[in-house]
């Protein structure tokens, strides 16, 4: 895994979840963790954190964030923790240069090899973002109305798991993953979260993320394109998912 880029610069990955937030930074690769849960506020996360890693040594930090992200900033309130999140200053909170992306974007760009890859991240909901020659660009498809009812993230969540059953629940992602690739037209598809583990054999075109996926993304944030993924052209990542609406 490269930590670093050529500028050295040492980082403090955070990926938020819903139950806990971990962290890793460039010389600490064993993540400490904590709970999260409905209450937390970014006040809070950011207190713990410093605390926990309050004998580490980072000069910047990425934020993978469980919702959207514009400009660099947390645009929405997150559904699973407490409030306070949009408008948050992180960079005086940590006194650091921060940069914050959707925490599905965030483990996709861990697991970029090139080229076009669709990433659906099978968990507690369904993450999914794009990465298109080095443009990153976070996606909402599990909130998509599914043609049985409900949204894809009902049927490939955890809770759509649970009500089916492990075998009906990877015939479903078998399915999706094929009506993804047929609208995407991916290279491959990136399976990551928690319950990839669950799927025996994977759908064609597609490969097995990692849980490192998350950290290693979060360290490419602060590195050029060309030291980490193959066949990504240019010095830096472009963050679709980050960028301002054009202004007529």
């Amino acid at each position: 895994m490269s930590r670093r880029s050529g500028n050295d610069v040492k980082v403090l990955v955070v990926d938020v979840g819903g139950s806990h937030v971990k962290c890793v930074a460039t010389d600490h690769m064993s993540p400490v963790r904590f709970a999260s849960g409905p209450l937390l506020t970014p006040d809070q996360m950011v207190q713990k954190i410093l605390k926990l890693t309050q004998d580490w040594h980072f000069d910047a930090v990425s934020i993978g964030y469980p919702g959207v992200v514009r400009g660099g900033s947390i645009a929405r309130e997150p559904h699973n923790l407490g409030s306070g999140w949009v408008g948050f200053d992180f960079p005086a909170a940590f006194g650091r240069p921060v940069k914050a992306i959707n925490d599905a974007a965030m483990q996709a760009l861990g697991g970029y090899v090139g080229g076009r890859m669709l990433f659906l991240g099978l968990g507690t909901g369904l993450g999914s973002a794009l990465i298109v020659d080095g443009v990153v660009a976070a996606l909402e498809l599990g909130h998509l109305p599914h043609a049985a009812g409900g949204t894809y993230e009902d049927h490939l969540g955890e809770q759509g798991r649970k009500r089916v059953g492990n075998r009906k629940w990877r015939k479903r992602v078998k399915d999706v993953v094929a009506d993804f690739r047929r609208a995407f037209l991916p290279d491959y598809i990136l399976l990551g979260g928690g319950n990839v583990a669950r799927m025996k054999r994977l759908p064609p075109h597609s490969r097995r993320g990692d849980n490192a996926d998350a950290f290693l993304g979060g360290f490419r944030l602060w590195q050029p394109q060309s030291a980490n993924a193959a066949g990504a052209a240019g010095s830096g990542w472009t963050l679709a998912d980050e960028e301002e609406p054009a202004t007529t």
